[in-house]
Order: structure tokens, then C-alpha cells, then sequence
């Protein structure tokens, strides 16, 4: 991992809505780090850029739009190589996945949070980024029962 002085680059991705609600209940493990944030709508950018300073807006996609889902992916793309993070940090839900493979593959770490709304099985993004994935929390204790490379911590709200 490259650290800017002492502190880690992280990046926070999630669609707006639940998914970046959720996330943002977790700022307590990111503070004092160098925080950039992407999202999926500019709803959510003002509230975001007051805290966080640098957000990018990516669109919102998901598996029955392959077109917007490339044109998210991307921009994914333009973000991680510009912002370089150490860790990706991410909720979901499609446009989250895509940062998680993108900043992989650069080498940074990968944390994802599933949303608490998956009680009987993984997300679709969540079983892609699974494998991928430096940890891999849920917040139902039966999915860690039931998936290898899952744990349970605890829920988020």
C-alpha cells in the first residue's frame, strides 16, 4: 500500500440511498484517513463533498443496462486510476462492485459491507466482490454460516 505520510487514501463507494447511508454509519473507521467519495447521483454530492471534499459522480447502473453499466465502469475507471486509493470501502450496490474490482486490480485492499436488506442470501455484487474481497462482512450472523470468506461483526444500523 502507498500512504500519503501517515495517512491511507481511501475510497468510499456506494449507490445513493441505503447503500451510502449505510457506509457512512462506519466514518468512525475511516477518520483521520484521506477520504474521497463515489457515488451514483448528484442527490447525494453537496451532502458528501461538505465532509468528504473530493466525490465523483459515476451514474447509476445495474445488470439489465450493460450500456450504462460500461459507461459506469468507465468512469469508474478514470476515478481509481486518478485518485489512486490504498482501500476501497463499499456498500454496494453495481457501481460499488465495479470500484471494488478496478481498485483490486490496482492493488488496493477491498472491504465490503453487505446491506443488512440481504437476509437470505448474498447481493449479486456482494458474490462477485466476494472473492475479490480482503474482508467481507455481513450483518446477518446465518450468511457467514453460510458462505466461505464471510464474516459477521456485527449490523450497521
Amino acid at each position: 500500500m502507498v500512504s500519503r505520510g501517515d495517512k491511507l487514501r481511501i475510497c468510499l463507494a456506494a449507490s445513493a440511498g441505503g447503500h451510502i447511508s449505510q457506509l457512512l454509519k462506519l466514518e468512525e473507521s475511516w477518520r483521520g484517513q484521506d477520504t474521497f467519495c463515489v457515488t451514483t447521483t448528484d442527490v447525494v454530492k453537496e451532502k458528501l463533498q461538505e465532509k468528504y471534499g473530493r466525490v465523483y459522480v459515476v451514474g447509476e447502473c445495474n445488470r439489465e443496462h450493460l450500456f450504462r453499466f460500461i459507461l459506469v465502469l468507465m468512469r469508474s475507471i478514470k476515478v481509481i486510476l486518478s485518485e489512486r486509493p490504498d482501500v476501497v470501502i463499499s456498500t454496494g450496490a453495481a457501481a460499488g462492485c465495479a470500484v471494488c474490482i478496478i481498485g483490486k486490480l490496482i492493488g488496493a485492499k477491498v472491504v465490503w459491507v453487505d446491506s443488512i436488506t440481504n437476509v437470505e442470501k448474498l447481493s449479486l455484487s456482494g458474490r462477485i466482490v466476494r472473492y475479490i474481497a480482503d474482508l467481507f462482512l455481513v450483518q446477518w450472523p446465518e450468511l457467514a454460516e453460510r458462505y466461505s470468506n464471510v464474516e459477521y461483526v456485527g449490523s450497521v444500523i
